[in-house]
């Protein structure tokens, strides 16, 4: 055989994974193979692979007979939307994509080329777990990826796909990162699988019952986004990257400049219902406020009483964190305050401007709330905002009560610019829990009736917060997007001092 046979019998090998029954298998699942998922990731023609002949070293139980190239996972660099990503798929038809002491390898040198390249990781997560014939080398494999995850964090954005069966201390790696992805019928993550649990707490549960897409996306909150289809979920992946830059050191990409004329948006005047009680959807407050109406939600299905969305303004990417009135009335509770706490974190370690718009009428009061830790998570929010070093603006819409008007982003915790609607309502707490305090003896009725409506007058209005400083203006609704566009744009070269320290003891 000569040289070029040989190369081009490689070439071959290595494209065919596992093998043609490997590869059919996988599509009778519903699922993509390594390489397709990875085409579907990259702009095309652009992706070079790294790595494709390594291959495992295992002595032991029959391992040399059973040798492929790559080692059960594909990895390189390409181009998304123009700009650099590296990304590795793990390949399900090479010995179920397991992961052993080489594929380990792989990974790891594949993020510290993104990291010295300033450019992001996306890893897709298709394995039976850990390669049992290599013991404990492949448990160091799975601990040199979590370290580099960790060193990586904050340097450049991290992003991972679970597409398929992922468990045990597998799944360790994708929460390390900043973004999992999930997808219906296919996406399986979960510590110890149905039938340990049986064998030992005796419960019976489903795989997808517990470790599914749902589960992850509404119960659990490990996963950021779900959809439908491979398709569609690497569609969202490349979507995603858009919003971010490459690296921490690296502004956020401008895509297009977007609508900049700061036109008004009479809209917003007739999103809010007369009555301070009624509901209304935030979200279509942030798509007026949005280019072209574009958000990408993250954690949609997931403590529902908050919303973290990325946008443009401006064609400026910004991370937009809200109340929502239609769930819980937007009150504050321990998962909406991880979840907005981690993506202010985000955004901040990748210099994407905050935009908190409040509604919130408190914390929500209760024993199962005290009883899970609402301090402590509460606190994680303050600690997040008081943070951040990145432009923040906040727009106070109608309701911003107590406490929890502080942790939204007030200017007390370092917004750099607090607009409040006409509408807002600044204060300790709302009339009827002000009455039951300050009024308890009063009895009648008319004189309660009375009292309430000279403290509406005189405290739930926007203008003692801005009389001391606490608002900077009292503007229209329709006037929002005009200010943000000016706002950002005199932010846009902003720096704070810090003091030195290792790092802050957020509490976790």
């Amino acid at each position: 055989m000569s040289d070029h046979q040989r190369y081009l019998e490689r070439q071959a090998q290595i494209l065919r994974g596992g093998g043609e029954k490997a590869i059919q298998k996988q599509h009778d699942k519903g699922k993509h193979t390594a390489r397709e998922r990875l085409a579907l990731l990259f702009d095309a023609g652009t992706f070079q692979e790294l790595d494709a002949y390594v291959r495992h070293r295992c002595p032991d139980f029959g391992m040399p007979q059973k040798v492929y190239d790559g080692d059960g996972v594909v990895g390189g660099y390409g181009k998304v939307h123009g700009r650099t990503v590296f990304a590795y798929a793990q390949d399900f038809t090479v010995m179920g994509g397991s992961m052993g002491e080489e594929q380990a390898n792989k990974i790891c040198r594949l993020m510290e080329l993104a990291m010295d390249a300033g450019a992001p990781v996306v890893g897709m997560n298709d394995s039976g777990g850990a390669r049992i014939q290599e013991g404990v080398n492949s448990l160091a494999g799975y601990g040199k990826i979590f370290r580099m995850n960790t060193r990586a964090s904050g340097v450049i954005p991290q992003i991972t796909a679970i597409l398929g069966p992922c468990a045990g201390g597998a799944v360790y790696s994708p929460a390390l990162t900043d973004f999992i992805f999930t997808v219906d019928d296919v996406s399986r993550m979960f510590i110890t699988g149905p039938e340990v649990i049986k064998a030992v707490t005796r419960e019976e549960v489903s795989a997808e019952r517990l470790g599914g897409a749902a589960t992850h996306s509404t119960i659990s909150g490990n996963a950021h986004f779900r959809d439908a289809t491979e398709e569609n979920c690497i569609a969202r992946i490349r979507q995603l990257l858009s919003f971010l830059p490459s690296h921490a050191a690296q502004a956020a990409p401008l895509m297009g400049m977007g609508e900049t004329d700061g036109g008004l948006r009479p809209a917003l005047e007739q999103l809010l219902p007369p009555d301070i009680n009624k509901i209304y959807d935030m979200r279509q407050v942030i798509r007026e406020l949005a280019d072209d109406g574009e958000i990408l939600e993250s954690m949609a299905e997931y403590a529902r009483n908050i919303l973290t969305a990325f946008a443009r303004v401006g064609g400026m990417p910004v991370g937009i964190i809200a109340n929502q009135p239609q769930v819980q009335a937007g009150c504050l509770d321990v998962n909406a305050s991880d979840k907005a706490a981690r993506f202010v974190r985000f955004c901040d370690a990748f210099g994407i401007p905050l935009v908190t718009l409040v509604d919130v009428p408190g914390f929500l009061p209760g024993l199962q709330q005290e009883d899970a830790g609402i301090i402590r998570h509460g606190a994680k929010l303050l600690y997040a905002y008081s943070e951040a070093a990145v432009p923040k603006l906040t727009v106070i819409l109608r309701k911003a009560y107590g406490g929890a008007y502080l942790a939204m982003c007030s200017k007390h915790l370092g917004a750099d610019f607090v607009y409040a609607w006409d509408s807002a309502q600044i204060a300790v707490m709302g009339e009827d829990g002000a009455a039951n305090i300050l009024i308890r003896e009063e009895n009648d009725p008319q004189k309660r009736k009375d009292w309430k409506k000279e403290y509406r007058s005189s405290v739930l209005n926007p203008y003692r917060a801005a009389e001391r400083g606490y608002v900077d203006d009292v503007i229209l609704p329709q006037e929002t997007r005009q200010k943000l566009l000016s706002a950002l744009d005199v932010l846009r070269r902003k720096r704070e001092d810090r003091p030195q320290k290792r790092h802050g003891n957020i509490p976790l």
